[in-house]
């Protein structure tokens, strides 16, 4: 039997790997980008076409690399950041692997332009699949340019994996503001399709977060500064109030790398104890620096998990560093126990020969009975006075009284005089009167049923009703607009920025006006019409996109039916809220009106109903 053992052909290896390291065009760009920063880069330009599809083109001034390294870094394992595996605990850079030029160059078509500050000509290289086509001098600028055209070109089914351009492209933002982050000492700029989302000078770690985020979050930045013998933390993190829905913005660097670390994000909530609304998520921007002999990085290809030395003291030290900030600038009420609580402050300290005894002077002739009969006689001859001189007989009383002498008139009555007939139709009429609710803590409808008594969730019920509805409007594009009367604008930050762009149309077809107005901005000139008119448009846009983002992760809805979700819950009648009884007949009507009334958009029941046979049970009665 002949062997059956052999060794991969490099093209096919090298696609395996890129399974792992490339796994959509934000993963090409976080590895291209990174490789510009350990360039020494100070200037990265990065332009994506169709979502990185089509195009991903990475421009740096960084130092470049000779012919012999612009050939070499195709090749795994070729790598400029360690030589032996000791360099494997004392890395600093964001690579080390050698596998993402291999990777890439596997799956796509690849050109390479590259000088270095000392040589005069440049080299240009174009690669597909792994095998070079061309390989020409040129005379270039400083610096490298690495294009990827057609990612996945000879993969077919991961192609076809990818999704549509609006997600892709959200990807490929989080990566490149996760990135910009980390080095707020480097200019940054995103294109896609020929329009700039981001142009960030190189700033201060504040500017660089209002510059991604929006301007609204430099009122929301809580500074963290803590340096121990284990570790030095950074940055910033939001005031509770600000907190969201969804995750997104929690941001750990360590030696500035990204991490995704569940176990320090615990102890960032643990911190938020109590102070922090429920089933939110604080903003945080955290930058932790520690020696890299204490922790180990190779740990997955993304390079996103690290294991640490002394987990739980890192774990301690972050959730007091931030208890620390919450109450050192009075965003948790704090008691000073350093504070003088004694009576010593009170006490002078000048010495005792200073000090002047208080005199006192009165007048022994003084009688106080005296002035008081004085300014009593003069002010009743001053009264006296004053009436002589205005007493007098007014002229015309006696035509004071002659009112009272007129007829009266004819008072017209307010509604029409009713008819014997008509007091027999409202005679009729009030022996069927309108049936009676009530209200439970103004959470809850009670109706008396036939059968005993029924309980509904009047929020949940609700979101039921405005669910139906407005996944009507979508399907059939029937949303009617109320217009403002001072269009409102809203300003978002890229990724969301993006989001609303693809639902759009859907938001639309719902009654919204919406129009974009600069790179982050849309201007509301109207919503649905029964939102009502005393409704935040600029709020319930912000807390609509946090459900969808939410949902879309959590439940896997479609976009219509998140949409319609998530609209439903923020225009709904929230709990609390007080309802006459002609409000609580037509949300009960509209209830039972849906196609499941009793299960609300959760998967809970919006109805409990409480037989007259339990009620008698409960009382002891058969």
């Amino acid at each position: 039997m002949s062997d059956i053992i052999q060794l991969l052909p490099d093209s096919v290896a090298n696609q395996i790997a890129a399974g792992e390291v490339v796994q959509r065009p934000a993963s090409a760009v976080k590895e291209l980008v990174e490789n510009a920063i350990d360039a020494g880069a100070d200037k990265i330009k990065l332009i994506v076409k169709d979502a990185g599809k089509t195009l991903i083109q990475i421009i740096d001034n960084g130092c470049g690399m000779s012919v012999t390294d612009a050939r070499l870094c195709f090749e795994r394992h070729a790598t400029s950041k360690i030589r032996k595996a000791e360099d494997l605990f004392a890395i600093r850079t964001m690579g080390f692997r050698g596998e993402a030029m291999a990777s890439i160059a596997a799956i796509a078509q690849v050109e390479l332009k590259t000088r270095r500050v000392e040589d005069e000509l440049g080299t240009i290289i174009e690669i597909e699949g792994s095998k070079i086509i061309d390989q020409r001098p040129e005379a270039l600028p400083a610096g490298t340019s690495i294009s990827v055209k057609n990612l996945f070109y000879n993969i077919p089914a991961r192609r076809n994996f990818l999704k549509s351009n609006s997600v892709e492209l959200r990807h490929i933002i989080d990566e490149f503001q996760r990135i910009a982050l980390a080095n707020p000492a480097i200019f940054f700029s995103l294109h896609s399709d020929g329009n700039e989302l981001f142009h960030l000078p190189a700033e201060t770690l504040k500017q660089r977060i209002v510059h991604l985020f929006g301007n609204t979050y430099n009122q929301r930045l809580v500074p963290v500064e803590e340096d121990t013998s284990i570790i030095t933390i950074n940055g910033f993190i939001g005031k509770p109030e600000f907190a969201k829905k969804t995750r997104g913005e929690q941001f750990f660097f360590v030696n500035k790398r990204f991490v995704k670390d569940p176990y320090l994000n615990h102890a960032v909530m643990n911190a938020y104890e109590e102070i922090l609304p429920a089933e939110t998520f604080p903003l945080y921007v955290l930058f932790i620096d520690i020696d890299p002999a204490k922790i180990d990085i190779n740990v997955h290809p993304t390079k996103t998990e690290i294991k640490y030395e002394d987990d739980k003291a890192i774990y301690a030290i972050i959730r007091s560093a931030i208890k620390r900030s919450l109450g050192r600038y009075n965003i948790t009420p704090t008691l000073d126990f350093d504070q003088d609580t004694s009576f010593s402050s009170f006490i002078s300290t000048k010495p005792l020969d200073e000090i002047q005894a208080p005199t006192i002077t009165f007048n022994p002739d003084f009688n106080p009975f005296e002035d008081i009969k004085s300014n009593a006689s003069a002010r009743s001859t001053a009264y006296a006075e004053g009436f002589e001189k205005k007493a007098g007989i007014p002229q015309n009383w006696d035509t004071l009284y002659k009112i009272t002498e007129r007829d009266d008139a004819e008072q017209l009555p307010l509604l029409p005089i009713e008819s014997e007939e008509d007091k027999s139709t409202a005679t009729t009429s009030s022996s069927e009167a309108p049936k009676q609710f009530f209200q439970l803590h103004n959470r809850f409808i009670v109706s008396q049923i036939h059968s005993g008594l029924m309980l509904i969730d009047q929020q949940a019920g609700h979101e039921r009703i405005l669910f139906e509805h407005y996944k009507e409007q979508l399907e059939n594009n029937k949303g009617i607009s109320q217009q403002s009367l001072f269009p409102q604008t809203i300003e978002l930050n890229a990724a969301d920025f993006t989001l609303m762009d693809d639902i759009l149309p859907e938001l639309q077809s719902l009654g919204f006006q919406l129009r974009p107005f600069g790179k982050t901005t849309y201007i509301v000139d109207g919503i649905p019409a029964d939102l009502g008119s005393n409704v935040n448009e600029t709020k319930i846009l912000e807390q609509l996109l946090e459900d969808f983002k939410n949902n879309k992760d959590a439940l896997k809805l479609s976009k219509r039916e998140n949409l319609a979700r998530s609209l439903a819950k923020n225009a709904s009648i929230k709990a609390g809220q007080s309802l006459d009884n002609q409000e609580m007949a037509e949300l009960i009507d509209k209830l039972f009106a849906t196609e499941s009334p009793n299960v609300s958009l959760h998967g809970k029941p919006v109805i409990i109903t409480i037989t007259l046979q339990e009620l008698m049970e409960r009382f002891g009665k058969n």
